[in-house]
């Protein structure tokens, strides 16, 4: 195989290390300081594979070990089939317990099960894979039929992997293979076109579901729902007579002013931390003496063997039914009978008594005598803040009587100087404020966003650093051409698998790594910059981490890598850098080839695994979860998969595989396969693993697909830069260009234009909705009986074998006599009715797809909203201390301990409990003195709370 290229640039037609003999026959100064960088370049295919195959192994090795421990832990594999701490309706179906046959129930479950028992974050995650997936394909069917060929055959003298790509397309030997630019520009307006419409469409479904969920009445009868919080408040207007005056008085239910509490907070926790001292010195107690008497029985019952044994598990089982009985007939002892008094938990005084400084005390006693002040002086200040005493914060929550009056003066602006009472939130859990934030002024905002955007930006460019350190790895062999970095020509010499690891895997490794150390660093910058709930702080993490994404794993590493492989040829002729570095560009894209690999097939497969959540569980699990509590709070604590954090990567991949579509389409392939790897293991894990706790309401996934435009954009100046540059080879690539600037100024039209129309949508819900929602609530009230009806009439006629009537198919029945009722009850509302009048009966896909405002509208959305899914109502004192600091609504802790075959817990419970209340139900003491606790009631037991839908 031959190529004519420009003789300034040396091209090699095999690597050395492919061909000895060519090696023999040059000199080795020769081919170091010329040729070596050229020479590793081609090597994309071995850095590929060598990637590939350790990368491979692993996932296999991964997956295998997946397939087994999945049957030993289901705790940690799949607990949200079965844990008791979720209610029914918010489990996911079981799946088989087998090795293999679980496969076929996980691939027909619907995602719609995260929808329902998730939140929109999750579903929608899935979904923005399952678009990236589709767009890859598509990708694919345009690019590669048409671009692989020309590209292959072109006259660009690439070998290898960068044969299939742009650069290889044209050269000066030909000067006609320039007019192959017209077939990427031609593939170029086709994709491009695609994605945009893509874009619009899913813009449109998410606003649809949107409404849908947040009008329904499982959301909309929410007192977050109903509530507004805003930020920056005046102090004049921190006084609720004035906010309903300015509301309206018969429009708002209940005001909050969040007040500064710091004098509480410190009492509180004081005197929960006295609470905890107190629970693990009765534990202590109860099970010291819980040893004598095993060793006492040991003792006495040596040589009795089984029997003996089957007798104490009998009496462990006996103490752990206990429960059931009353404090009356329960047993009891006294620990007196086991221990000395020297032996009860003792402690001391002081800020020295870890060290063994100060006065020694009884710990249980002198706890309960410590609570027993401390209690009631906590519940004096909580009365004090209740009743609105101490400094109110510049922060106001109002909840409104209805849906509409929070939305009008959510949409509305409340005050006439800028920056007053904004931003506003609604939609918040009250579990989810960050109180800290609440008294942040509006001057004071400025300040913080100018100080963390700063720091913001600082930060990029710092990471920068060694970023680009890792992108020079890939390409090591060309900087070893250069004066003083000979050393680096040891490369040359290695087998061409161990070249392939060092230039393909290890920066692909080194890369995913070191992005991983930023979360926290973003997460701690959006709290620090004044952000009021931990979701608005996801949000904000979402979008510096993407762009930390895009700059440092996308266009430094992409522009490190085209420097770097022609930095020899640069140094040496420096006028052509230009031309240089536009030919290296697209052979870059070999590196995201390893990295899509690493990340389609290690990372899945290390998702699955869960190995950091499996260590937790088994080993500080067992080494640290010494009492009831935490062994409960571990038992119910659902793995967080960071949405913040997790978007970004992901959207980055899509916008990868956007901008080397027409440069380097073998990307597409690459990424199709690996989204395809993420989405199900995603799928798997939000099904049965995640818990998502903070909700933007699908806010994400919105700014998701306005990102996928970056990726247009990178892919469109990409083009016109490469056709640019290559004006000066040849006049041809002027058409090229002028169709490139064109289509430019076509996509920031539509993405100025799809803003200007969706923005409102995002953020806001129409007044129109919730009239519309309730008149269709009255709609399926009316026809529930005539539907029971039909579908009693059906069972009867049907035979007892046909069984009874599938939900799916008469719940979609119930829907489509609503839609009928729906379509001819709107004359007055055309807009509306008309799309439905205009609906096929049987629509094909490529009709559904183009008309996404017609077939997943609001109609037919709301269908996927839950139906009965839970009763939101809500008892009066709960209602009306939502947005109170939790110090001021929080109670003493209840003390939890294990029960004892003695009694000695139900004693100590009774005297501990005339101080603070003390249980031992639902927890004992088993044969070898370990704490249990009956997983199966784990909303039963002393310290279960009780989930309040707000």
């Amino acid at each position: 195989m031959s190529a004519n290229v420009d003789t300034t640039i040396p091209t090699p037609v095999f690597p050395d290390a492919l061909n000895p003999a060519h090696a023999a026959l040059v000199p080795r100064a020769t081919d170091t300081n010329v040729g070596l960088a050229r020479t590793l370049q081609t090597q994309s295919a071995s850095a590929v594979l060598s990637t590939l195959g350790p990368t491979s192994l692993v996932a296999l090795g991964f997956l295998v070990a997946f397939l087994i421990l999945r049957r030993i832990y289901p705790r940690i594999y799949y607990p949200r089939s079965f844990i008791s701490s979720l209610r029914p309706q918010e489990r996911s179906p079981r799946l088989p317990d087998t090795l293999i046959n679980w496969v076929g129930t996980f691939w027909k479950t619907s995602d719609l099960v995260i929808l329902n028992t998730h939140t929109l974050d999750g579903y929608l995650f899935l979904r923005h894979l399952k678009v990236a997936v589709i767009t890859c394909i598509v990708g694919i069917c345009i690019t590669w039929p048409i671009l692989l060929p020309v590209n292959a055959t072109g006259a660009g003298g690439q070998t290898q992997l960068n044969l299939l790509t742009f650069a290889n397309a044209a050269g000066a030997s030909d000067p006609n293979s320039y007019y192959r630019y017209y077939a990427h520009v031609f593939c170029a307006y086709l994709f491009f076109g695609f994605v945009i419409h893509m874009i619009t469409r899913e813009s449109i479904f998410y606003i649809n579901l949107r409404q849908a969920y947040l009008v329904s009445p499982l959301y909309a009868n929410r007192v977050s729902s109903r509530t507004v919080l805003f930020t920056s408040t005046p102090e004049e207007y921190l006084e609720p007579a004035i906010l309903r005056r300015l509301f309206g008085e018969d429009v708002v239910r209940h005001i909050w002013i969040p007040r500064n509490i710091k004098e509480l907070k410190k009492a509180v926790k004081e005197r929960d931390g006295l609470a905890m001292r107190l629970e693990k010195a009765e534990l202590a107690l109860i099970k010291k003496a819980n040893a004598m008497r095993l060793k006492k029985e040991k003792k006495e019952g040596k040589g009795q063997g089984e029997e003996m044994k089957a007798l104490r598990r009998s009496e462990s089982l006996q103490a752990a039914n206990d429960h059931d009985l009353s404090d009356e007939t329960a047993k009891e002892e006294s620990w007196e009978k086991w221990l000395d008094k020297k032996d009860r938990p003792t402690h001391r005084l002081g800020h020295f008594g870890s060290l063994g400084i100060g006065t020694k005390v009884d710990t249980i006693e002198w706890c309960r005598k410590e609570l027993d002040e401390a209690i009631p002086s906590v519940e004096k200040m909580q009365h004090r803040h209740r009743n609105g005493l101490g400094k109110p914060y510049s922060a106001v929550f109002v909840e409104f009587e209805t849906l509409k009056d929070a939305q009008s003066a959510y949409q509305s602006l409340t005050h006439h100087e800028s920056l007053h009472m904004a931003p506003r939130y609604t939609g918040i859990h009250p579990a989810e404020l960050i109180w800290s934030n609440m008294g942040i002024k509006w001057f004071e905002r400025i300040v913080r966003l100018l100080v963390t955007t700063g720091f913001w930006i600082g930060l990029i460019v710092f990471w920068s650093v060694p970023v680009t350190f890792i992108a020079s790895i890939s390409s090591v062999g060309s900087l070893s051409g250069l004066a003083g970095l000979h050393w680096l020509s040891f490369l040359q010499n290695l087998p061409t698998w161990a070249s392939g690891l060092v230039t393909g895997l290890l920066p692909s490794i080194l890369l995913s790594v070191l992005m991983a150390l930023l979360p926290p660093v973003l997460r701690l910058v959006a709290e620090l910059g004044g952000d009021p709930t931990r979701s608005a702080v996801e949000y904000s993490v979402q979008n510096s981490y993407f762009w930390f994404y895009v700059i440092q794993v996308f266009l430094i590493t992409t522009l490190s890598n085209g420097a770097f492989q022609a930095i020899q040829e640069i140094a040496s002729s420096p006028i052509k850098a230009v031309n240089l570095l536009a030919d290296a560009l697209p052979s870059s894209s070999n590196f995201y080839l390893s990295y899509i690999i690493l990340q389609g097939l290690g990372v899945v497969s290390s998702i699955l695994i869960s190995a950091i959540s499996l260590v937790l569980y088994l080993l500080l699990g067992k080494f640290l979860d010494s009492t009831p509590r935490a062994m409960f709070k571990r038992w119910i604590s659902l793995s967080d998969p960071g949405m913040g954090t997790l978007y970004p990567i992901y959207t980055t991949m899509g916008i990868i595989s956007i901008s080397y579509a027409c440069v380097a389409p073998l990307v597409l392939g690459f990424a199709a396969i690996g989204l395809s790897f993420f989405y199900l293991a995603y799928r798997y894990q939000f099904l049965y693993v995640y818990n998502v706790p903070y909700d933007t309401k699908g806010l994400m996934y919105a700014r998701a697909l306005q990102q996928l435009f970056v990726g247009l954009y990178l892919a469109e100046l990409c083009l016109i830069g490469l056709f640019s540059i290559s004006l000066g080879q040849s006049r041809v690539p002027l058409g090229p260009l002028i169709l490139m600037i064109i289509f430019l100024v076509f996509t920031v039209l539509c993405h100025a234009s799809l803003n200007i129309a969706l923005a409102p949508l995002l953020q806001y819900l129409p007044k129109t909705l919730e009239t519309e929602e309730q008149r269709l609530l009255a709609l399926e009230l009316e026809d529930q009986e005539a539907v029971k009806e039909e579908r009693g009439s059906i069972q009867e006629a049907r035979p007892l074998t046909d069984g009874m009537m599938d939900r799916d198919a008469s719940t979609h029945a119930f829907y489509d006599r609503i839609n009928d009722r729906i379509n001819g009850a709107l004359p007055a509302m055309m807009h509306w009715t008309k799309k439905h009048e205009n609906k096929s009966d049987d629509p094909n896909f490529i009709v559904k797809w183009f008309r996404p405002s017609v077939y997943q509208d609001y109609y037919t959305l709301r269908k996927l909203v839950p139906r009965d899914f839970a009763k939101i109502e809500y008892d009066e004192a709960t209602e009306l201390e939502t947005y109170f600091h939790p110090a001021v609504t929080s109670l003493p802790p209840t003390l939890w301990v294990p029960r004892d075959q003695m009694g000695i817990s139900r004693r100590e419970c009774r005297e501990t409990g005339q101080v603070i209340p003390m249980s031992d139900h639902a927890s004992h003491l088993d044969e070898k003195n370990n704490v249990v606790w009956d997983k199966d009631r784990a909303l039963e037991v002393p310290i279960a709370a009780r989930k309040v839908y707000w």
